[in-house]
């Protein structure tokens, strides 16, 4: 990897010296045709000047920092069972590769070739990736006194602890139950049917105990996702490689269970209580937990019956537009959102997907005020598995995880890995326990703007940094792969920021730069 360090300089008025603005670090790029991977890369033209604004290039991108939007949680995926699975056999098979891994994946160090992802999502018991189906507390007992999470696969806990020992205190974990413990529902099964509203109180202190037990496991939970509604997949027409769900299904071959809003508002009702007086106040609780299409009707009703209960709403991409997360933030623009669930499928194409991805969920999703992106599965094989036995989840070519592990102790970094990447490392704190980044306005415009897909972010400093000297970050996606016009074309742009301008030519592909600037 290169790694070069470049001073952006502009000019003060009134001044006969230069302002310089330090530490501009050479972009990360991933090219459309991987002939570049998440690599450090050095511009021909050295150094990028800020200088007076003259007339803009073929696209013109417009930065504000001059109003903070909402602060950025970060990235990641899910370590569901089989996630966890399929990492812990790869310590087995391959130790060396497995902590390599780990840290390639969760190493937040500044400037490290690592995604630096920051988010966990945990379900509570068996999802449709999980070896059998089981709650915490099977036994129909609403004093729950047989409840333990140590029925999880040991494995679960003991991959989750070697996360933790590289992302440290910046991993954030959301944890959530593909169903209530069978005894609890219309079926008295996990595999589908309705929560049965009388056990309101008896599910928000499961999922109380829940946490509890985690935290004594050495793990703090960041929030609660009360229920994953049903995921059905579906192929949608093959340009659009993605998946499409059908959101009140109750799928008889895997958890799942029907929950209506006003149910599980009483539940995050009583949960912020039993929250708030264990000594867990920081723990959030989100509404929905489910597909874009809803973001006006489910999560809006859920927070019009407990508004304070709730941190927000969390969503998934198998259903609507990415926009739709803007009906929720319109119904309670002081409230969070967070985008929590979306997969690969295998037989795609790679720079579509990565082209998908960037649009609509890791620049996307924060244009619409989201504060994470956590896709799928973090592991999987490469044929989409482990999954539960019997499962029509994730059918025809299975779901993809982040990670391909293969049984020879090898893995692969999936077009997922790398759009992660480019996302994640504009936020991931400059310092040690410092900040995430904050978005900020950018707006283009030029005769190629159209080509140019961007996110902007300022990242503050930690007190120990003793520096008003912050990080702003560009992600920007150059779309031109020749596909209409025949020819793959680089987009010269014009950046400007606090009245001055420089000059940047973005290849095709995703490219992530930054400089620093005083307060």
């Amino acid at each position: 990897m290169l790694s070069t360090r470049l001073c952006l300089g502009f000019a003060l008025f009134g001044s006969t010296l230069a302002q310089q603005i330090w530490d501009i670090r050479v972009e990360w790029e991933t090219a459309y045709d991987q002939s570049v991977l998440f690599e450090r890369q050095t511009p021909s033209t050295l150094p990028i000047n800020f200088v007076t604004p003259g007339p803009i290039a073929s696209a013109d991108i417009s930065v504000d920092d001059a109003v903070l939007l909402q602060p950025i949680d970060g990235f990641g995926a899910a370590l569901t069972d089989s996630a966890a699975y399929t990492l812990s056999q790869l310590k087995i098979t391959n130790s060396a590769n497995y902590w390599s891994l780990l840290n390639t994946l969760f190493e937040t160090t500044d400037g490290a070739a690592t995604a630096a992802l920051t988010f966990l999502r945990i379900p509570l018991g068996a999802s449709d990736f999980s070896p059998s189906v089981y709650s915490y507390n099977d036994q129909n007992d609403t004093s729950l006194s047989e409840f333990s999470i140590d029925v999880a696969p040991s494995y679960l806990w003991s991959t989750l602890s070697d996360i933790q020992s590289i992302g440290g205190a910046q991993l954030k974990i959301i944890i959530s139950p593909w169903s209530a413990p069978g005894w609890m529902t219309s079926t008295g099964t996990m595999l589908g049917g309705t929560f049965l509203p009388q056990y309101v109180d008896t599910l928000a202190q499961y999922l109380l105990m829940s946490v509890q037990q985690i935290y004594d496991k050495g793990f703090y939970i960041y929030a609660v996702s009360i229920q994953v509604r049903p995921r059905a997949f579906i192929l949608l027409p093959a340009s659009d490689n993605q998946l499409q769900n059908e959101p009140e299904n109750s799928n008889p071959t895997y958890p799942t269970m029907l929950l209506d809003p006003d149910t599980e508002a009483a539940v995050a009702t009583q949960l912020r209580t039993l929250l708030d007086d264990a000594g867990f106040g920081t723990v959030q609780i989100f509404a929905w937990e489910h597909n874009w299409d809803q973001a006006a009707n489910y999560p809006v009703q859920a927070l019009n019956d407990d508004a304070s209960a709730f941190a927000g709403a969390s969503f998934h991409c198998y259903n609507g537009a990415v926009q739709d997360q803007l009906y929720f933030y319109d119904a309670y623009p002081a409230k969070g959102i967070w985008f929590t669930e979306c997969t690969g499928e295998f037989g795609s194409v790679w720079w579509s997907d990565v082209k998908w991805n960037m649009q609509n969920l890791m620049i996307g999703s924060p244009q619409y005020y989201g504060r994470s992106v956590v896709l799928w599965n973090l592991a999987l094989d490469g044929a989409g598995n482990p999954k539960l036995p019997g499962t029509d989840s994730c059918g025809g070519p299975g779901c993809r995880g982040v990670v391909t592990v293969n049984s020879d102790g090898s893995y692969e970094l999936n077009q997922e890995y790398y759009t992660l990447a480019q996302a994640s490392r504009a936020v991931v704190p400059k310092d040690p326990g410092g900040p995430f980044g904050q978005r900020i306005n950018s707006t283009v415009s030029g005769d190629l703007g159209y080509e140019l897909v961007v996110g902007a972010y300022k990242t503050g400093r930690s007190e120990e940094a003793d520096t008003d000297w912050n990080r702003y970050a560009l992600v920007v996606m150059n779309w031109d792969d020749g596909e209409t016009s025949g020819t793959a074309s680089a987009v010269e742009t014009t950046i400007e920021f606090r009245g001055m301008q420089a000059t940047y030519t973005f290849p095709v592909g995703v490219t992530t730069l930054w400089w620093f600037a005083e307060n």
